[in-house]
């Protein structure tokens, strides 16, 4: 399949608007100078939400050529290469953070209190069902894996699914899938798939509009400019946020997200498609997994320094967060390259 034009760098401005997230809530659990009053950096969620739609996009249009090319889709090569993508990493970070809380915070004089089971914790979390820990606040490296875990949880799904459906009907039953599970979701007839945040509209209705456009379907080209118009509006104001209900701004989320995405892979982008942009978009995985532990490791500086009694509150929150993006970065680049490449070059075998 070919590559799709500004997809990869749209994931390193996902992944920033998660950490610009985090950085605030960690710095205001620890009593250093913080800022979060500009709606920006308040959207972290709506981030993990668009990659939501942007892996429905890709996966779901890659399970859907499969099809359409022979008749079929290899459900053991698709899983296989969601594994060596996804399962290294994911357990890395799982495995520290156990032992994180566990033992070395303990080591260093900090006690952190865990409400949980430690055998339910590690079954769980080493199961893909992390969205159910972090119901019980298992600490903030644990905590962001709910999303990858809600990723595979769909794809254990849906993939069997279409699979089993012929080409033809792929599309309605996503369409009928899309609007039966979000209400669903929002009727309280099973309220855990709503406590444990099982936003699987978000896939399905973005697998619908890659579709549609693989097929010459829908083409937005002229919609382009007031659908970035929209995003932007939407990432830097509290417009929709303030005046929809919980409901109807998932409903606008998961549209906008759904014909964003049509709308970006109709051309290329100079301000998406450079090489530095693509190299962190290519990374923003690791982005997303590190971020919290970096955060951990800048906090404990700054506790044992006291920088942050010592300058200026804005410089302290520039050179937090500054701290942050630079391990943060660094880190996921030597991971890409020395740790998740190894498993990556696997993939090859596996490509449909």
């Amino acid at each position: 399949m070919r590559k799709l034009p500004n997809l990869t760098g749209l994931r390193f401005i996902l992944a920033t608007l998660v950490v610009i997230f985090h950085i605030p809530q960690f710095c205001q659990n620890r009593g250093f100078p913080f800022f979060n009053t500009s709606p920006i950096f308040v959207k972290g969620e709506e981030a993990v939400f668009m990659f939501f739609s942007l892996s429905g996009f890709l996966i779901i249009r890659q399970l859907y050529i499969e099809k359409l090319t022979y008749n079929s889709i290899h459900l053991k090569k698709f899983f296989t290469r969601r594994v060596l993508r996804i399962f290294p990493l994911y357990y890395l970070v799982l495995s520290f953070g156990f032992l994180y809380y566990r033992f070395i915070l303990p080591y260093f004089g900090f006690d952190y209190q865990s409400n949980y089971d430690l055998i339910q914790g590690l079954l769980l979390s080493y199961t893909f069902f992390p969205n159910i820990l972090a119901t019980f606040k298992p600490g903030g490296i644990i905590e962001v894996l709910w999303s990858i875990g809600i990723e595979e949880q769909f794809y254990l799904l849906i993939a069997p699914l279409l699979f089993i459906l012929p080409l033809k009907h792929i599309v309605r039953f996503l369409l009928f899938f899309t609007i039966g599970y979000f209400v669903l979701y929002f009727s309280q007839m099973i309220v855990l798939i709503e406590d444990y945040k099982m936003l699987f509209f978000y896939f399905s209705f973005s697998g619908v509009c890659s579709i549609l456009s693989f097929n010459n379907k829908i083409k937005l080209q002229k919609f382009r400019s007031f659908l970035f118009l929209i995003f932007i509006l939407y990432l830097t104001t509290a417009l929709f946020k303030n005046n929809l209900s919980n409901m109807f701004y998932h409903l606008f989320s998961m549209l906008l997200f759904g014909l964003l995405l049509c709308a970006l892979v109709e051309k290329p982008l100079i301000l998406l498609e450079n090489k530095v942009l693509n190299h962190l978009g290519k990374i923003s995985y690791g982005i997303y997994m590190y971020h919290a532990i970096m955060m951990q490791i800048v906090g404990f500086i700054f506790l044992k320094s006291n920088i942050h009694l010592k300058i200026l509150s804005s410089y302290s929150i520039l050179f937090f967060n500054l701290l942050v993006f630079v391990f943060t970065i660094v880190t996921a680049h030597l991971s890409y390259k020395y740790f998740e490449s190894y498993f990556l070059n696997f993939k090859k075998v596996y490509k449909s």
